[in-house]
């Protein structure tokens, strides 16, 4: 429906109220800061419009397409079945993050969500392949349950054992989307929406580190894995799980257990950070919980990473974050079949300049002057 033949009245008629507030959120404004911008409509009349008690006339869509910087195809049904409209993502902490930026946040991942489904009307992107660890709310998970279920999601993508060589591209091999924010959204971290059709990955830009974003990475697939039905978001025990499945995922106990040290040995530690790209906090809190490394111990190693400033920065930098490429080579393939980036946008009515911002290449994958 999202054709660029549509005329104004068309679209008029065609509007659909969840992507005024879809468009709204992109920009992290407010309804009254919206009237504001456009100027000859009120906040009541914008909460009409995305209640869905009344529609916009023509001229106040054309506006409204202006100060939202949205082609006007941008507000008329789309003809997929839309994201059901509590669809929310798992974010870290609630409160550091304020609803806002949350919002704004989730609207470019339902935007990162509908440029995979545009794409996937030309190219085939790979099927998604995740398996679902189903939680009894009855039973609580336990640790040995986490381990089981990162342990069983390598064995079905055939994860050879050791390392896992780019988490990024494993994900995106299996149907997952993955973005990267370059949207000034710093104080949002890592977080996933889990869309039936495809669920995303978002991961945050500002953490130049190789070792965190596969954390994140492997942290986010926890949550897809794990609390798909039943994850309370924000919730401690939720997050503390990613945690947990993200560590056995990186670090499967049967293949690092025999390599940990016992003690605080940290050439020995920057050798292992080395070889599995972990940092070396995860490679401490692996040790303990893997009954490798006393109570005692851990806390020394915490207080010596505190004390050496390592909690911020670690030494043995592993090179730039792995980047996502599946939206990217899909675009690449969709115009080698004659269908240019800018007919793309003109079928689809989704607003450029955030298109190119999610396909972009990382500004972190630059050569990075290491001293």
């Amino acid at each position: 429906m999202n054709d660029p033949q549509l005329d104004p009245g068309d679209i008029a008629a065609l509007f659909d109220r969840a992507r005024l507030r879809l468009a709204r959120e992109l920009r992290g404004l407010t309804q009254v800061q919206l009237a504001r911008e456009v100027g000859s409509v009120t906040a009541a009349s914008i909460s009409q419009f995305e209640n869905g008690h009344t529609k916009p006339a023509t001229s106040t869509l054309r506006r409204l397409a202006v100060a939202l910087r949205v082609p006007p195809s941008f507000f008329a049904a789309p003809a997929r079945p839309p994201a059901q409209d509590q669809v929310s993502g798992f974010f870290r902490s609630l409160r550091s993050t304020s609803p806002r930026d949350r919002q704004q946040a989730l609207a470019y991942v339902h935007l990162a969500r509908e440029v995979a489904l545009e794409l996937e009307k030309y190219v085939a992107l790979p099927d998604l392949n995740l398996p679902r660890v189903p939680i009894d709310e009855g039973q609580p998970l336990q640790s040995v349950d986490i381990e089981q279920a990162a342990a069983q999601v390598r064995d079905h993508w055939n994860v050879p054992r050791g390392p896992v060589q780019d988490v990024v591209r494993l994900l995106e091999m299996n149907g997952i989307i993955v973005v990267r924010f370059r949207v000034s959204i710093e104080k949002v971290d890592a977080f996933c929406v889990d869309f039936p059709d495809r669920p995303v990955v978002a991961l945050g830009a500002d953490k130049g580190l190789r070792d965190r974003s596969r954390f994140d990475a492997a942290h986010e697939l926890g949550h897809l894995v794990l609390h798909s039905v039943a994850g309370k978001i924000g919730d401690k025990v939720t997050e503390s799980q990613a945690h947990e499945f993200a560590a056995a995922f990186l670090m499967p106990a049967d293949d690092i257990r025999s390599e940990l040290p016992e003690r605080l040995d940290w050439p020995a530690f920057l050798r292992l950070k080395a070889k599995w790209h972990v940092s070396l906090a995860a490679l401490l809190v692996r040790a303990k919980t893997l009954g490798v490394m006393s109570e005692h111990t851990y806390a020394q190693g915490w207080k010596a990473l505190s004390v050496r400033g390592w909690r911020k920065a670690e030494p043995g930098p592993l090179g730039n974050p792995e980047a996502p490429v599946l939206l990217h080579r899909a675009l690449e393939l969709m115009e080698t079949t004659g269908i240019s980036f800018t007919d793309f946008i003109n079928r689809s009515g989704l607003p450029e300049a955030d298109v190119r911002t999610l396909l972009s290449r990382d500004i972190g994958e630059r050569p990075r002057v290491e001293f």
